[in-house]
């Protein structure tokens, strides 16, 4: 984060273009006011947009004026964008200043030289997506209008923050942080951007504390624009000064950046990281260094006035709260690639994540292009947040629908891997989550039986559980046999519990309070009592939209005392 930035959200003009002569009739010279009003960055789907349509529309325009403060005079002027689904083209005074693909993932431009004599400008933002294309990374988004089963509502255009920041002509661009808790160490890849004639004087400075106290300061020169430093943290130990991060104990060390030309600050960044580690040491899943029983809940991140986008950033934190109030230890983001704010709360407040693409449906070229593209954005946005243990491309075979069978499938899934260690070898990685995985890091299986004896005598041990196969999949293509790795269920549950004026399903049903008490008990109790679990994932959080298999409402009411899930979620009951 830096000190000189504002936020653009709020109210834009918008209109749809069903007959697509936006780009003909030339809106984006920001010379034509658009009738709507739309809330952004809430999509025209949602309620808090304003505007509340679920029918497809494939072309939306945004228009709104940039008023560019005065201590932002003499800096370089980027324009963030958090996401926008699914195609996004940006024109500010008529110049296009961005074209970015991906509905999930952030992009930025620097807007500087569009900006009018007087340090201003008519920003216009076009945005198309295609509802019905099987080949596109959608998540749980439906390719029909109205939402059913699994699949909820759409989101086109701009779902997450827009903002502005001021910088030098030569800047951070952007910094990676790896935590090594056997050396105690942090290191630090810092890159720069922009032209400067002598990049020879730079030099970037690391401060590091940790709750106020100083801890270590470093200073190192750049060269061609980046450089790695190793830092030594101490003293550090568990539970005095410093410590690694945990659910249990989230310690987070601040740290800020300043680059420097001779002595002249060119830019100041803040940020913060954790030291965690995660591995698999004598067959067990192991969070630095100890064994660790992973209590997961599977989290879709759907809200019933802002669909995907989250209305507040006090309703992300009580997400994260209630979630730990209920017991777990984690949450498997679900088909969705989060707001930073989210991660940021489970950083902060701690709660592990598994890390999850938003996946298609159907297999081509086309789609392994834009997929590979998208799921790389996203590793590299959130690649620095000590809460996420592992990342999930490929969830049931979503957009590898033959790879039980199909090479070229399997390749896919397997080249996901391996890109994905290649960038980042420190986390677990799972190439298919829920059955016909080709190599992964862990065996996730996708489970909804209800009865506690099956549950018991399936999981008794991994080769059990594996051959079995649940839900009638394979939980390894042939060619990648169980090589030892950590057996965790996934996803289980989803016991539905009607609360609200929400009517829906589930994967079974509870009648009364008592039953579903008992039900959730004969689920959960076997995941601790099977000597092959290492860890769960219970379905879901929420209730999200016609599924009503949450253990909150869809207006997050517990529908059970908090304190009774709690008992039975960490096997006290």
């Amino acid at each position: 984060m830096r000190a000189n930035w504002i936020n653009l959200n709020g109210q834009w003009e918008f209109e749809f273009d069903d007959d697509n002569t936006g780009i003909r009739e030339k809106w984006y010279d920001g010379k034509k006011p658009l009738p709507r009003r739309i809330h952004v960055p809430f999509a025209y789907q949602s309620q808090l947009s304003g505007i509340n349509d679920q029918a497809f529309h494939e072309a939306v325009w945004y228009r709104t004026q940039l008023h560019i403060p005065a201590s932002f005079k003499n800096k370089r002027i980027l324009l963030h964008f958090g996401a926008v689904d699914y195609e996004a083209s940006v024109w500010v005074n008529g110049m296009l200043v961005a074209a970015h693909q991906g509905g999930h993932t952030p992009f930025c431009a620097d807007i500087t030289d569009a900006l009018d004599g007087d340090g201003g400008g008519t920003l216009v933002v076009k945005a198309a997506d295609f509802h019905t294309d099987m080949t596109l990374p959608r998540g749980k988004q439906y390719w029909k209008e109205k939402s059913d089963t699994i699949f909820y509502t759409g989101t086109t255009g701009i779902w997450q923050t827009v903002w502005m920041e001021a910088v030098s002509a030569i800047h951070l661009d952007k910094v990676k942080m790896t935590p090594d808790v056997d050396r105690k160490e942090i290191a630090i890849t810092a890159h720069v951007k922009g032209a400067m004639p002598n990049k020879s004087r730079l030099r970037v400075k690391a401060e590091i504390s940790f709750n106020g106290q100083a801890v270590s300061e470093d200073v190192f020169t750049l060269a061609n624009g980046s450089a790695t430093r190793k830092i030594h943290i101490g003293p550090f130990n568990e539970h005095g000064f410093g410590g690694w991060w945990s659910p249990e104990h989230p310690h987070l060390y601040d740290v800020k950046f300043s680059l420097l030309d001779g002595e002249d600050v060119l830019d100041e960044v803040e940020s913060y990281f954790g030291m965690r580690k995660v591995s698999v040491e004598a067959g067990k899943l192991c969070l630095n260094n100890h064994p660790y029983f992973l209590r997961l809940v599977l989290d879709q991140g759907y809200f019933p006035d802002g669909n995907l986008t989250p209305p507040s950033d006090e309703a992300i934190r009580k997400d994260v709260e209630l979630t730990k109030a209920m017991g777990f230890n984690g949450v498997r983001k679900h088909q969705k690639l989060e707001d930073p704010r989210f991660l940021y709360w489970c950083d902060k407040l701690g709660l592990v994540v598994w890390s999850e693409a938003a996946n298609a449906y159907d297999f081509s070229d086309e789609y392994a292009r834009k997929f590979t593209k998208e799921w790389m954005e996203s590793i590299e946005r959130d690649y620095n947040h000590p809460a996420i243990i592992a990342w999930v491309p490929l969830n049931e075979s979503w957009g590898v629908p033959n790879i039980l069978v199909d090479k070229e499938q399997q390749n896919h899934a397997l080249s996901l891997y391996h890109l994905t260690k290649t960038f980042d070898p420190m986390r677990f990685v799972i190439s298919n989550d829920g059955w016909e995985s080709v190599k992964t890091d862990l065996i996730s299986i996708h489970d909804y039986e209800w009865r506690r004896e099956v549950l018991l005598d399936r999981y008794s041990s991994a080769e059990q559980a594996i051959g079995s196969a649940p839900s009638g999949r394979r939980i390894l293509v042939e060619g990648y046999p169980y090589e030892g790795q950590p057996l965790l269920v996934t996803e289980f549950g989803g016991i539905a519990c009607k609360k609200s004026e929400w009517d829906g399903w589930g994967y079974s049903g509870a009648t009364s309070d008592e039953d579903f008490m008992e039900r959730l008990r004969n689920v959960v109790q076997p995941m601790y009592l099977a000597a092959a679990v290492q860890g769960f994932c219970y379905t879901q959080l929420t209730d999200v939209e016609q599924e009503i298999n949450g253990l909150l409402t869809y207006d997050r009411v517990p529908k059970l005392p908090l304190e009774t899930i709690r008992e039975i979620v960490t096997g006290k009951k």
